[in-house]
């Protein structure tokens, strides 16, 4: 079971089953644990070879045994996702851990290209369990309609889930619209159904700070 301590700290009860989370994510442990790492981004062949290819890398590893494990990186703030045989699409840099039955992989966005060292796919995680997403300040869950469409600024996307559809849009960021903006910069639209994970800080992207 997946809870938090405090909004930085996730804990983790286990009863003989696993985990799986970032390397090196563990702070502390209490009872009888194994560790393994293990590849990430992909189970088996197919997933080394497409981490190879698309450079969206994960590095894990698998954590079980009795007793509570405790997850931490970088005093980021962590965010609970519950999903019931959906996909979670997140930045393979704010996946924190995911139950071990969750699958995870990669997959063809269409959008990352602005996104500094993310190239044009993305992380899934998919099944039905619990996963911890990592931002960079409290995390803002925005709802998508389709009445309601979202733009986005590459840079402070972290994950979304649902019905949506990306559209990449380049010459744009909300600098740009301000006059503030310098250099080539992007946008991420979503229509459909479903929702948004946004984080109040914002990485560097290809065409500069957004």
């Amino acid at each position: 079971m997946f809870r938090l301590q405090g909004s930085k700290t996730l804990a983790v009860d286990l009863t003989g089953d696993a985990v799986k989370a970032k390397n090196g994510s563990m702070v502390a442990y209490d009872g009888q644990m194994a560790f393994k790492k293990m590849s990430g981004g992909g189970e088996g062949l197919r997933g080394m070879v497409t981490r190879r290819l698309t450079g969206e890398q994960m590095v894990m590893m698998e954590v079980r045994g009795q007793g509570t494990c405790y997850f931490a990186d970088r005093a980021s703030e962590i965010n609970l996702v519950s999903l019931r045989g959906e996909t979670l699409y997140v930045e393979a840099s704010n996946l924190l851990a995911t139950d071990a039955g969750l699958r995870t992989g990669t997959t063809f966005t269409g959008l990352r290209g602005g996104t500094s060292g993310n190239g044009l796919f993305t992380t899934t995680v998919e099944g039905t369990g619990q996963a911890a997403i990592m931002s960079d300040g409290s995390a803002v869950v925005l709802r998508v309609t389709p009445q309601y469409p979202l733009n986005v600024d590459p840079g402070a996307y972290i994950a979304h889930q649902g019905r949506l559809q990306q559209h990449f849009q380049s010459g744009v960021n909300f600098r740009t619209l301000m006059g503030e903006g310098s250099g080539e910069s992007f946008q991420i639209r979503f229509e459909g159904d479903g929702l948004v994970y946004v984080q109040p800080s914002e990485r560097n992207t290809v065409g500069g700070d957004v």
